[in-house]
C-alpha cells in the first residue's frame, strides 16, 4: 500500500510539473507567439515569460528579424526582346504577428512568388541598357510594389536588391562588340584631339617666335635709324659749329686774306686725283684780285675788313642763327627714354601674343 502511495505521490508530481510547463511560456527579445485556445485567438505573447493555459493552448512562434529572401533566377524577355536572366534577394520583417499568422499560409513562400512574377513583370517593360544602368530605380519600384502587396500579410519589404542581370551569349557578344567600338572611338577622338592640340601649340609657338623675331627687326631698326639720326644731328652740329667759326674767325679777315685762302683752295683742288678740274665762272675775278694785290694791277684797292660786331646787325647773332649745340648727355639721356619706350611697347606685344595664344588654348 506505501509503495503505491508513493507512485501515485510522484505521478501526481510530474503531471503538476507537465502543467506548470504548459502554463509557463518564456518568450525571447527577437519573437512573438500568437496565443490561441481552442481554435480561439487571446492575445500575441511579448518577449519575457507569459502564462497561458494548460494543455489545450496553442502558441504560433513568429520571428520578429529581418529576413532574407532568395528570388530564384528568372528568364526574363525585356522590352526591345533581350533574353536576360534575372535574380534577387529581399529583405522582409514581421510587423503584425497576427496577420502573418491568419491571413497567408507561408508569408516566406508567398513573398518569394509574389517577388518572382512583379520582377518579370518590371524588367519586361524596360529595355536592357535600362536594366543595366538603372539597378536603383529598378530596386525601389520593386520594393514599392511589394511592400504595398505584403502589407495585407503583417509583413514589410525593407528592400529588394538585383543580384546579377546575365543576357544571353548572344546578346553578351554583341555588347562586346558595341563596347569595343565606342572604345574606339573613344580613342580616336583623343587622338584626334591630341593632334589638334599639338597643331595649335605648333602654331602658336611659331607665331610667337616669329612675333619675336620681328619685334627683334623692328627693334634693331629702330636702334639704327636712333644711330643714323644722332650720327646725322651731330655731323650736321659739327658742320654748323664749322660755320660758326668761320663766320666769327672770316669777320676780321681782308680781301688779301681771302684771296690767299681762294688761292689755297685752287692749289688743294689741284692736287686731287680726279681727272676732271672744275673751275668756277668767276675765276677771272679771282684772277683780277690776285694781280690787284700783287702790284701788277692799275692800282691797289683800299678795302676796310667788316668788323663782327657789323656782321651780328647784318647775319644777327651766331646763337640764334646755329642754334644751341646739344650736350652729349642730353642725346645720351633723350636715347635712354626712346629705348625705355621701345621696350614697353615690345613687351605689350609680346604680352598681347601670349594672351592670345592661350585663349586659342582654352577653345
Amino acid at each position: 500500500m506505501e509503495v503505491w502511495s508513493i507512485v501515485l505521490a510522484i505521478f501526481i508530481i510530474i503531471v503538476i510539473m507537465a502543467i506548470l510547463l504548459t502554463i509557463i511560456k518564456k518568450v525571447e527579445p527577437y519573437q512573438a507567439a500568437v496565443y490561441t485556445f481552442l481554435g480561439k485567438y487571446k492575445r500575441t505573447l511579448t518577449s519575457g515569460v507569459n502564462f497561458v493555459a494548460p494543455l489545450a493552448a496553442r502558441l504560433i512562434w513568429v520571428d520578429l528579424r529581418t529576413q532574407t529572401l532568395d528570388v530564384p533566377r528568372q528568364d526574363v524577355i525585356t522590352k526591345d526582346n533581350s533574353p536576360t536572366a534575372v535574380d534577387a534577394v529581399i529583405y522582409i520583417r514581421v510587423v503584425d504577428p497576427v496577420k502573418a499568422c491568419f491571413e497567408v499560409q507561408n508569408y516566406n513562400t508567398a513573398t518569394i512568388f509574389l517577388a518572382q512574377t512583379t520582377l518579370r513583370s518590371v524588367i519586361g517593360e524596360m529595355n536592357l541598357d535600362e536594366i543595366l544602368f538603372n539597378r536603383a530605380v529598378i530596386n525601389a519600384k520593386l520594393r514599392d510594389i511589394l511592400d504595398k502587396a505584403t502589407d495585407p500579410w503583417g509583413v514589410k519589404v525593407e528592400a529588394v536588391e538585383i543580384k546579377e542581370v546575365d543576357p544571353v551569349a548572344r546578346v553578351k557578344a554583341a555588347m562586346e562588340e558595341q563596347t569595343s567600338a565606342e572604345r574606339e572611338r573613344r580613342a580616336a577622338i583623343l587622338r584626334a584631339d591630341g593632334e589638334k592640340r599639338s597643331a595649335i601649340l605648333t602654331a602658336e609657338g611659331n607665331k610667337r617666335a616669329r612675333i619675336l623675331q620681328a619685334e627683334g627687326v623692328r627693334q634693331s631698326k629702330i636702334l639704327e635709324s636712333q644711330g643714323e639720326r644722332f650720327a646725322r644731328i651731330l655731323e650736321a652740329q659739327g658742320e654748323a659749329q664749322k660755320l660758326r667759326i668761320l663766320s666769327l674767325g672770316a669777320a676780321p679777315l681782308d680781301q688779301k686774306a681771302l684771296t690767299v685762302l681762294s688761292l689755297d683752295t685752287l692749289k688743294s683742288v689741284g692736287n686731287g686725283q680726279s681727272t676732271k678740274i672744275i673751275f668756277p665762272f668767276e675765276l677771272s675775278k679771282l684772277l683780277e684780285g690776285v694781280s690787284d694785290y700783287i702790284g701788277v694791277s692799275r692800282k691797289i684797292p683800299e678795302t676796310t675788313p667788316m668788323k663782327y660786331e657789323e656782321l651780328e646787325k647784318r647775319v644777327g647773332k651766331a646763337e640764334d642763327i646755329l642754334g644751341e649745340i646739344p650736350k652729349v648727355s642730353e642725346m645720351e639721356k633723350l636715347e635712354k627714354k626712346e629705348l625705355e619706350k621701345e621696350d614697353i611697347e615690345t613687351k605689350k606685344i609680346i604680352e598681347h601674343a601670349r594672351k592670345g595664344g592661350i585663349k586659342e588654348e582654352e577653345e
